[in-house]
């Protein structure tokens, strides 16, 4: 019994030392491996589309390959520089010669008695409103541009991890399957428990990335095309920001277009401000509630409390890959513990 007790701690530490080693030979590159990842899950039915007529997998994999660079890296390699420079646009306008525009809202009647009654709540006295707006919106955008700006200045590890990552995704669609099987074959559980888990794998990764992630920048895109005909400034930043809105709970890009389009009808641009209520009712948020139940379906799907935590949290911890690891690592922790209740039950082997 001893024996076999120290057997045990003793694999048990050996796992541990060889498992530490061999995150700190891939932790320069687990960004480029996650990020090849989450393409090849959003890709995969493409690939397996392409391979039905194609029928050779390295051709496959370089097509599929080919076609994230197209319609992901290009758009996103844009989008960020346009946000650049709608930041610095709008930055550079909050100026003292900006207030005219300020003013104008501020100084409507029902703006000016909702103003007086937010200020005791939130304690600011003798502040002035437009100063305050206006510094606010300068770091800000300040923030944001150095963020972005942070992550195109090393132009080396920026291209080596785009490197990695290509190389990564080709690899992926080409051997992914019987790599993750092996994966699965060394997993300590039953076929049932291996089976459940990669099931709610599945769900999750649908959910978040089909019916979150991609409704999201579809109802993005319809927002920052929406601003763009309205004439209103910065629609790719604004587009951007409906999209994240959209992970919120009961607010979602209504956040966004809603103040948009009371803004508008305050400044007398009455028709637009009435058009910009109509699409977002009945465009950009129907997005929201037809493609959701499609594309989820009767799939496994966490409260949207739950979602939202762990996004932001994801965000905060990840980056950007947040949006899709941090629900995957909440629902693989509710699928570990499922298993080990299980287990605890004796209700599997």
């Amino acid at each position: 019994m001893y024996t076999n007790r120290f057997y045990l701690v003793t694999l048990l530490f050996v796992l541990a030392i060889l498992v530490y080693i061999n995150y700190q030979i891939f932790q320069p590159f687990l960004t480029a491996i996650t990020w090849a990842i989450v393409f090849c899950v959003i890709f995969y039915p493409i690939y397996i589309f392409i391979l039905r007529y194609v029928k050779i997998k390295a051709l496959a994999s370089l097509i599929s390959l080919l076609l994230i660079l197209l319609t992901i890296i290009g758009p996103l390699s844009y989008m960020s520089i346009a946000i650049i420079g709608e930041i610095k646009d709008l930055t550079g306008r909050t100026g003292a010669d900006s207030l005219q525009g300020i003013n104008q809202i501020l100084s409507d009647q029902w703006v000016k008695a909702l103003i007086e009654r937010i200020h005791p709540y939130i304690g600011i006295k003798d502040v002035s409103t437009e100063q305050l707006i206006i510094e606010n919106t300068r770091k800000f955008g300040t923030i944001i541009v150095d963020q972005i700006t942070t992550g195109f200045t090393n132009i080396l590890s920026l291209t080596v991890n785009f490197l990695f990552m290509s190389l990564t995704i080709f690899f992926l669609f080409k051997d992914g399957p019987d790599f993750f099987q092996k994966v699965k074959d060394y997993m300590p559980f039953s076929e049932q428990q291996k089976d459940k888990l990669t099931a709610q794998i599945i769900d999750v990764i649908v959910s978040t990335i089909y019916g979150g992630v991609i409704v999201a920048v579809i109802q993005g895109i319809l927002g920052g095309i929406a601003f763009s005909i309205l004439g209103i400034n910065s629609p790719v930043l604004w587009g951007s920001v409906m999209a994240m809105m959209s992970f919120v709970p009961l607010l979602g890009t209504a956040g966004v277009w809603g103040p948009a389009a009371a803004i508008l009808i305050i400044k007398g641009l009455l028709l637009k401000g009435i058009i910009l209520i109509l699409i977002g009712i009945f465009v950009i948020s129907m997005v929201d509630n037809i493609l959701k139940p499609i594309i989820i379906g009767g799939r496994t799907k966490m409260p949207t409390l739950i979602i939202l935590f762990s996004v932001l949290g994801g965000i905060k911890f990840f980056g950007l890959l947040g949006l899709v690891l941090g629900p995957l690592v909440f629902a693989l922790l509710l699928s570990v513990l499922e298993i080990f209740r299980t287990v605890e039950g004796g209700t599997d082997a």
